[in-house]
């Protein structure tokens, strides 16, 4: 026989290794047969990779995701309560002053240093400011002058008694209460029909009422200012606006006007639509004194109060910086723990680069199980804060408030912080050269 070929079909191949198809080179071509096409580490493969150890320690998959529940947990739940309070926190704060409006006269300064009124409101401001929309209701208040009043329940001066600071006493029209959201403690507050025939009436505050030992209105108790009896009809428990009038004495303005020959009114309040304090700023003046609105101040609210939003902004930041203190431990432990994967799997990359995946496959391999299990953190943590919100809410008899941007902003917030997290750590994996790998791994 003469040395001929032997036919490619005749050459007997050994048995390769069994590969999983990711993970196989392009097959070498042999003479005669087609080319195949060359395999692609496609995204399912990456996926499918990524997962496949995540699950193999279920321990450490606890320990690694715990971090970034626990930050993403409290991220949204400081988010969801803190929208929630804010309807609480404006409901509480506009009861006492976004829903107030005040006009004063403004003031100007005289040659001895004292302040005086440039103009006066007039007594029929309560009609005036009730006219306006968006005003509720409206009131008079004035602070009677009595530098030398003695306030007393009894008609005798007894001089063994030691002298005491009198309680001040204010002058306000029958719509007081209505609108500085005011209740008593017992009796009626005095009303128009009082105010026009300057009856002798008077109401007192909770605090002056238990000073004067005053307790009960169904006895006909009087209090004398400067000699002259005033029935005491009743006793003002609390104000929502204008707390310092629980220590005052209050009498109708008419009563004032004719005992103590009260001048004109120190200021008008309103109670008035919460939003409506930009519109009624300019209004208010112009309806009060049309010929010259600029001597007239109003102090008209925004559409919300400053001291809600600050006690908002507050509680929001202490709470911010907490979730994200906590939110970066996370993100170590998922650093570390992917850093840990890498220094046991070096055997693996080794035998990875060597049948032909890249660098970057690798890296890739390691930074979508860190987005994994950043985003498993993620929605659990958005699970749980919700959650949160939801439970104190019922606790507490409020309304819960969550964004749904804010759940998956969470979750996703999760990944962002294992895509980060995996970066170093997958850097460093694709640098692993296979000769290194295969000679000292395991």
């Amino acid at each position: 026989m003469t040395g001929r070929a032997t036919p490619p079909s005749r050459v007997r191949r050994l048995p390769r290794p069994h590969l999983p198809a990711r993970l196989r080179r392009r097959p070498v071509p042999t003479p005669g047969s087609p080319v195949a096409p060359a395999d692609r580490f496609r995204f399912t493969d990456l996926l499918g990779e990524a997962t496949a150890d995540i699950g193999s320690r279920p321990g450490r998959l606890v320990m690694t995701v715990l971090g970034t529940v626990l930050g993403i947990t409290a991220l949204v739940a400081t988010i969801g309560l803190a929208q929630t309070a804010a309807a609480q926190i404006a409901r509480q704060f506009d009861a006492a002053s976004v829903t107030q409006l005040v006009v004063t006269p403004r003031t100007a300064s005289t040659g001895g240093g004292t302040t005086v009124a440039t103009t006066a409101l007039p007594w029929d401001a309560v009609p005036r400011l009730e006219r306006l929309a968006g005003i509720e209701s409206a009131t008079l208040l004035a602070e009677v002058p009595l530098p030398e009043a003695v306030v007393t329940t009894v008609p005798v001066n007894d001089p063994s008694q030691p002298p005491s600071a009198p309680p001040p006493v204010y002058a306000a029209s029958d719509e007081l209460l209505d609108t500085l959201g005011g209740q008593l403690a017992t009796g009626r507050f005095f009303d128009a029909g009082h105010d026009r025939r300057a009856d002798r009436v008077a109401v007192l505050g909770a605090r002056v009422a238990e000073r004067l030992g005053v307790v009960r209105v169904d006895t006909q108790p009087s209090v004398f200012i400067d000699g002259i009896a005033y029935a005491v009809v009743g006793v003002v428990a609390s104000l929502d606006a204008r707390a310092e009038l629980l220590g005052a004495v209050i009498l109708p303005t008419g009563t004032a006007r004719a005992d103590f020959g009260l001048a004109a009114p120190g200021d008008a309040q309103a109670r008035i639509a919460v939003g409506a304090g930009p519109q009624l700023r300019g209004q208010a003046a112009l309806a009060l004194a049309p010929d010259d609105p600029e001597s007239l101040e109003v102090d008209a609210p925004d559409g919300r109060s400053e001291l809600g939003r600050d006690v908002q902004a507050d509680v929001n930041e202490v709470f911010l910086v907490l979730s994200v203190i906590v939110l970066l431990a996370g993100g170590v432990g998922i650093a570390n723990v992917t850093t840990l994967s890498v220094m046991e799997r070096v055997g693996e990359i080794g035998l990875r680069r060597a049948i032909g995946a890249t660098g970057r496959q690798i890296a890739g391999q390691f930074v979508a199980e860190s987005v994994v299990v950043g985003l498993l953190g993620g929605l659990i943590g958005a699970a749980l804060g919700v959650f949160a919100v939801v439970g104190v809410s019922v606790v507490r008899g409020w309304t819960p408030v969550v964004d749904p941007w804010v759940a998956l902003g969470g979750a996703l917030l999760g990944a962002v912080v294992g895509l980060v997290a995996g970066g170093l750590p997958a850097r460093r994996a694709a640098r692993i050269e296979p000769v290194d790998a295969l000679r000292g791994g395991t």
